[in-house]
């Protein structure tokens, strides 16, 4: 196994967690909130503001996690195969209106309606004669009417995001604070927001709040744990409820342990690969 700061940019950023960015040749570009986020293709990281950031939550011992998670063939030929795979670790509003959009929707419909909201909203900077739109701040898009964020392509959407917005912005939903709480309670407080379930709170949870345990589970990861886990998992309906979900999550992280987000991400990243799907 390569050693634990090997980052596979490349599958990392095409594997669902981000949306707004592009490449461009060996470089990557991406809005990480108030940030334009640089990435060459060895995983080193320039930021426009200069800032330190832990994009690929390089402290996280991956041998460990590896061999936590490890725990039968098919996660461990996923392991095999996206082995560069990282977690982000996310500027939390932008990942929490990404998530609040991604419902019922697809990755280039996401990512259309973002690049409108950071057009509409966001502030225009320029890099080596590039124009890119930073991510707007909660004021902005809480004081924004309806209309207007319909207009960006969210359709019913839109009350949730200004709704989740006026929560960020009055301290209501405070991230520092559900950093470093717990999964439970911080679940719990995500949850409040209007157009937030389980697996959009599992999303921003494990992309942007160091929860690790966190596990989304939308129908790609249901049709997963059907076809590789009928024994370990009994799904019995198609659609699950609040508790069935409780539930499910429990045997999850009694399965893969402490760190079974990261067996979601390749879990997730095999499978939509081996259907040919689009990324970015």
């Amino acid at each position: 196994m390569r050693n634990q700061f090997s980052t596979d940019v490349d599958n990392s950023i095409n594997s669902g967690q981000v949306f707004l960015w592009e490449k461009c040749g060996h470089d990557w570009y991406g809005i990480n909130g108030q940030d334009i986020l640089k990435i060459n293709k060895n995983a080193g990281i320039k930021s426009i503001k200069n800032s330190k950031t832990d994009f690929f939550r390089k402290n996280d011992n991956m041998q460990e996690i590896m061999k936590s998670i490890s725990k039968d063939k098919t996660v461990k030929k996923a392991i095999k195969q996206y082995e560069g795979l990282r977690i982000f670790r996310q500027e939390p509003f932008q990942c929490m209106i990404s998530f609040i959009i991604s419902s019922n929707s697809n990755i280039q419909k996401i990512k259309n309606s973002l690049e409108k909201i950071t057009e509409k909203f966001g502030v225009k900077v320029k890099i080596q004669n590039k124009e890119f739109f930073l991510f707007p701040k909660p004021e902005k898009l809480a004081k924004a009417s309806i209309e207007e964020i319909k207009k960006c392509g969210v359709g019913y959407r839109a009350p949730f995001i200004k709704q989740a917005a006026q929560m960020v912005f009055s301290k209501k939903i405070d991230f520092e604070y559900l950093k470093k709480c717990d999964y439970k309670e911080a679940k719990k407080n995500v949850c409040l927001i209007p157009g937030v379930g389980n697996k959009v709170a599992d999303c921003i949870l494990l992309f942007s709040l160091n929860k690790l345990e966190a596990f989304p589970l939308d129908t790609w990861m249901i049709k997963i744990l059907e076809k590789y886990y009928s024994n370990e998992f009994k799904i019995e309906t198609k659609t699950i409820t609040q508790k069935q979900y409780e539930i499910l999550h429990e045997k999850i992280v009694n399965y893969f342990g402490p760190y079974c987000g990261y067996a979601q991400q390749f879990l997730f990243k095999m499978e939509r690969e081996s259907h040919n799907k689009k990324w970015l």
